[in-house]
């Protein structure tokens, strides 16, 4: 909610962060979205009516939710009030239903930007619900997780999910080229050196106003600094990764496909981003040995002796030469050929287990160490395979009620054959890509 001072107009007095002065005043001068403001973007198009639903805005930080969020409030008339879930309980949201109650009576709407809004609880979210509805306020929610798993199914149908991108290099070329004519000073950064400070933002256009006020800070007069020295000043901004939220989850999927896929590059390229956000190398090794017996399965049976052995090396290794054990791992099954014949099979018949429920075994496999169980038919008929041709009887051992069942597919035998394309169509690649 708007303080005293901002609603005086003294905020602008007191110094400001670079970040906060270079807040856009329109909505075509925000940049990186232009998929939702650009000439024919989603929220573009809205506006033409003059009038808005209830939105929940997606993206990483810094990326404008925000700053979006206020400018829409002033494209449509609409109050202006701001929330964070992390610090409103409900009696400060029913405080600002009741403002909104009173102000939509005078004939003006409201629009509530809540940030952070999937740190509110089930219950907390269901509030909302009744003041969207009646049409008190217009929500604009705001949060870094997805929301199909952070919020409310009825929320989510009272809205409209607006995703952010992460900010592109050339995006936040032009937000440092801003930053500059504000300050009316070049930043004193040779070329390679401004490459490696965009690189560091990750994406977020605040982490890079934030870098570039620190450059300014520490540059004495006609002083430039180079790429190494840029690092030494800033330190290295942590990756965005959050072990416990999308990020982990996005990169481990990205792993498993791109092993699945057979590209070792591309394995080991995620493999390490893990690694450099500081996720656990067990996990990964718990990880890999999933891999192994649901990609690869029968058509390399070492890929589990393999996963297994990396994972007892990291063990007794530690970091960080136990994640060279690990990252072999990757390349042998990224490489290896690829089945998920026993998965599939397995799956298959779980549902039978289930669907069926407990069918006896037929009765010509059942051991019969008594007079009474050998009346009653048990073993009769049944083969002893090791003394049938080629030691395969070819009986049924299905429950008589089901009849002969097919699940497991194995591989095509020549899986040297397979991986031999894989490895010749890769070194082809890598020809391509150094031309």
């Amino acid at each position: 909610m708007s303080d005293l001072f901002e609603a005086s107009g003294l905020a602008n007095s007191g110094p400001r962060p670079l970040a906060d002065r270079l807040r856009p005043s329109t909505l075509t001068d925000v940049v990186g979205q232009d998929h939702l403001i650009g000439p024919e973007g989603t929220l573009t198009r809205m506006l033409r009516t003059r009038s808005l639903g209830s939105l929940i805005f997606w993206g990483p930080p810094g990326t404008g939710k925000t700053t979006v969020a206020r400018l829409l409030a002033h494209e449509t008339d609409l109050a202006f009030e701001q929330v964070s879930a992390i610090f409103t309980g409900v009696a400060d949201l029913k405080k600002v239903f009741e403002a909104a109650r009173a102000r939509r009576m005078s004939g003006r709407g409201t629009l509530l930007f809540v940030d952070e809004i999937h740190r509110f609880n089930r219950a907390q979210q269901d509030g909302f619900l009744p003041v969207m509805e009646n049409g008190t306020i217009t929500l604009v929610g705001a949060t870094t997780e997805n929301p199909s798993f952070e919020l409310n199914a009825a929320l989510l149908s009272r809205s409209h999910v607006m995703t952010f991108h992460s900010h592109s290099l050339g995006s936040l070329g032009k937000l440092l080229a801003r930053a500059e004519e504000e300050e009316g000073k070049a930043l004193p950064l040779t070329d390679e050196a401004r490459a490696v400070l965009i690189r560091m933002a990750d994406g977020d256009g605040r982490a890079a106003l934030t870098l570039a006020e620190d450059v300014w800070r520490a540059a004495d007069a006609g002083e430039e600094f180079d790429a190494e020295r840029l690092q030494q000043i800033v330190q290295r901004r942590a990756p965005v990764y959050d072990k416990g939220q999308d990020g982990h989850y996005n990169l481990i999927s990205a792993l498993h496909k791109s092993v699945r896929g057979s590209d070792a590059d591309a394995a080991l390229y995620w493999f390490c981003r893990m690694l450099d956000g500081g996720e656990d190398p067990l996990y990964l090794a718990r990880r890999l040995i999933r891999m192994a017996v649901e990609d690869i399965g029968l058509a390399d049976p070492h890929a589990l002796v393999q996963a297994n052995a990396s994972r007892d090396a990291y063990q007794m290794l530690g970091s960080p030469e136990g994640e060279l054990a690990l990252a072999q791992t990757v390349v042998y099954l990224a490489t290896a050929p690829k089945s998920n014949g026993v998965y599939v099979a397995y799956k298959a018949a779980l549902r039978a287990a289930k669907q069926h429920g407990s069918l006896l075994p037929p009765k010509h496999i059942l051991n019969a160490p008594t007079k009474l169980m050998k009346s009653e038919g048990y073993g009769d008929g049944y083969q002893y395979d090791h003394d049938a041709p080629d030691g395969f009887s070819g009986q049924d051992y299905f429950p008589d009620a089901m009849g002969r069942q097919v699940y497991y597919d194995p591989p095509e035998r020549g899986f040297e054959r397979d991986l031999r394309k894989r490895l010749e169509y890769f070194a082809k690649l890598r020809k391509e890509r150094n031309g």
